[in-house]
């Protein structure tokens, strides 16, 4: 018995420790060097430093191709940053940092998991991210960040395009609409140029957007409703430090970089919106985005529900099917079968224990149907493991699933 207890608490320390190395890691799209402002290097950071630990790409030195998800060449740019990126997102599901090149109506990424010499990076095309003038910068999307629900989220500068994406085999892009300035926020609206274009964004584990703009103002968007509440200003930051990245560390707080300045990252406390400097060694680069796949209030909802008991080895990716909202608001469950074989599949909803929450059984005789699972009595808030099986039993897909 004390054999198998020190078993689980190694297991655990093991877990904790990864989770702590991989949550100080971020992307960071910075200049080649000191002093330079075209944002195409990609560099791997210490979150809790600043310092950069890695360079990922670096723009006329590094080997590289680009494709569709259909392996055909698709570019012949001398690099796939060529007009400069300033919106960035990780997903550690699938090992892609996703951007969107500034002037090019194009979503990219590069696939960290490929092993070969030079890097791969794939482009997507579609005439929803191609409608507008690409040379007007307020159509030029600078925020980006992956949500709770797994799906990517990018805003244009004027906050009148809210764009969701997908981020598995099969992406789909759908433009959610504009922005919406709630009555909370007294006339400071999420569409001016002069107080909020610009910055990025950070999810939360509710299902929450966080902009932090150019201008050192912090907005909190629903994405349901896309009403955009103002939460106030960074304190301590200079006149010169436009904030143009963020990214969440393993404690809840923010850390923002600029574009524009050389001044290093600072740290920000969501509670009174106070940024305190890090102490950052070597070169300092000013950094247009900042991407990692940590969520805000992770670490206390880890410390409450058991969410590390639910390992990365449990999620089993399914491009044609769906769930959301996740989290869950109320009390329905909506699960989207797109393109899947027909036949009977039996749905399961635990809680981390895996004790049963409830279940329902489906019939799939038609492309894209859609089945409801109501919620008889809403379970407490916390993360919950969905799981849907075949006839034969064999699990075709599960995820997490947070209920808010």
């Amino acid at each position: 018995m004390k054999t198998k207890l020190l078993l689980i608490v190694s297991l655990s320390f093991i877990s904790f420790s990864l989770f702590a190395q991989n949550a100080g890691k971020a992307f960071a799209i910075t200049g080649q060097d000191n002093g330079n402002f075209s944002w195409t290097e990609i560099r791997e950071l210490d979150l809790n430093t600043g310092t950069v630990t890695g360079n990922i790409f670096e723009s006329g030195k590094t080997k590289f191709s680009v494709g569709s998800p259909d392996n055909k060449i698709t570019s012949s740019e001398t690099s796939p940053t060529e007009s400069m990126v300033a919106a960035a997102a990780y997903d550690k599901k699938h090992e892609k940092l996703f951007f969107t090149p500034l002037r090019i109506g194009e979503l990219r990424w590069l696939d960290l998991s490929a092993k070969s010499a030079d890097k791969k990076f794939y482009s997507y095309k579609t005439m929803l991210l191609n409608t507008a003038n690409l040379n007007d910068e307020a159509n030029h999307i600078t925020r980006m960040t992956i949500g709770s629900d797994g799906n990517g989220y990018a805003i244009t500068n004027d906050g009148n395009h809210l764009i969701r994406f997908t981020t598995g085999k099969k992406i789909v892009i759908t433009d959610l609409g504009n922005l919406v300035d709630a009555e909370s926020s007294n006339g400071l609206s999420v569409h001016n140029k002069c107080s909020s274009w610009g910055g990025d964004i950070v999810g939360d584990v509710s299902g929450n957007l966080y902009l932090f703009t150019a201008s050192h103002n912090v907005f909190k968007i629903n994405i349901d409703t896309r009403i955009t509440s103002y939460m106030g200003s960074v304190k301590n930051l200079s006149g010169s430090f436009t904030v143009n990245g963020a990214a969440v560390d393993n404690n809840d707080n923010v850390i923002i970089s600029s574009a524009n300045t050389f001044e290093g990252f600072y740290k920000v406390d969501l509670k009174d919106l106070s940024a305190t400097k890090l102490n950052t060694a070597g070169k300092i680069y000013n950094a247009s985005d900042l991407a990692n796949s940590n969520l805000l209030f992770q670490n206390q909802l880890r410390n409450t529900v058991g969410v590390a008991e639910l390992s990365q080895k449990e999620i089993i990716g399914n491009d044609f099917i769906s769930i959301y909202p996740n989290p869950v608001i109320g009390s329905e469950i909506k699960i989207l079968f797109d393109k899947i074989r027909p036949g009977t599949y039996n749905m399961q909803l635990t809680d981390v224990q895996g004790r049963m929450i409830t279940t329902k059984q489906v019939l799939i005789n038609n492309s894209k149907q859609m089945e409801k699972v109501q919620l008889k009595t809403k379970p407490a808030s916390g993360v919950y493991m969905i799981k849907i099986a075949d006839a034969d039993k064999k699990v075709v897909f599960a995820d997490k699933l947070i209920i808010d």
